[in-house]
């Protein structure tokens, strides 16, 4: 008993420590936002609005809405991975121009223009500020909106998809939890109970009940396709995964045909 004792309290300590350590380092560990908008999508030669918007808790949140080159029926709004901001996703909205859609990309709290700092709750006010946007100011019909989210942004977009109507869901480098991602980085200690940003996503999967389209590459660095593949295994049909090769942030670019052909295929199924 008194060996027990001995071992029981260095290692509690070490979980205290560890926790108070985590809870100080977590925003770091997730969010990498950049203030500095470095371009804007005049660059690409695309026409768009710069657009402000309130959120429910009262901040400022900046966008750009980028009209499609044809007469679309389809809008995409596109939720963004955890590092720089929306002006570092210009070959994104040049890809979805091309494909014939409306595209509404946002920044979250903290990030590029938008006010205040990111936390998980804030990002998931801040998705909804831009969903509201889309179909009480500009008229989109809710069926017509694409939920598409990248890295961090595929937690928020999945997020939003279990409160709102809306028509389909994109998936691209996903994870299925922070839990989860933390628990790799530091196997032995309780990182599942500690960490305060959950972003949940795979438990949230089966409350999704639209057409999902999920990338993934399995030269991810980041987030193996394994996270991928239980988030597939997770969802509702109609559902397809589309594995990519390249990095975590440029597989859509490396396989380009490949995703540009499945894009294309997704969106001509959503159309009426």
């Amino acid at each position: 008993m008194r060996y027990l004792k001995m071992i029981a309290i260095p290692l509690l300590t070490l979980v205290v420590v560890f926790a108070l350590w985590l809870r100080w380092n977590e925003p770091r560990m997730i969010y990498y936002p950049s203030r500095q908008i470095d371009q804007t999508p005049e660059l690409a030669g695309l026409k768009y609005e710069d657009v402000t918007l309130t959120t429910s808790d009262g901040l400022k949140i900046n966008g750009w809405f980028v009209p499609s080159r044809v007469d679309s029926s389809l809008t995409v709004l596109l939720f963004h991975g955890n590092a720089g901001n929306i002006s570092h996703r210009l070959e994104k909205l040049a890809a979805l121009h091309n494909l014939g859609v409306n595209t509404f990309l946002i920044d979250y709290r903290g990030y590029g223009r938008s006010e205040g700092k990111p936390d998980e709750q804030g990002t998931y006010l801040d998705a909804r500020a831009a969903y509201d946007y889309l179909v009480t100011q500009r008229k989109v019909a809710p069926r017509s909106i694409v939920v598409y989210g990248e890295s961090l942004g595929s937690a928020i977009a999945a997020d939003l998809a279990t409160k709102v109507d809306i028509g389909s869901l994109i998936l691209e480098e996903a994870f299925t939890s922070i839990g989860d991602v933390g628990q790799k980085m530091f196997p032995f200690l309780p990182v599942r109970w500690l960490v305060k940003n959950k972003y949940d996503t795979l438990a949230k999967m089966s409350r999704i009940k639209v057409p999902l389209l999920i990338f993934h590459s399995r030269d991810d660095e980041i987030f193996s396709i394994r996270h991928a593949q239980r988030l597939f295994a997770a969802a509702n049909d109609p559902k397809q995964l589309v594995e990519l090769r390249g990095s975590h942030n440029d597989a859509f670019l490396v396989s380009a045909p490949i995703y540009h052909d499945a894009m294309q295929k997704f969106f001509a199924s959503l159309k009426p």
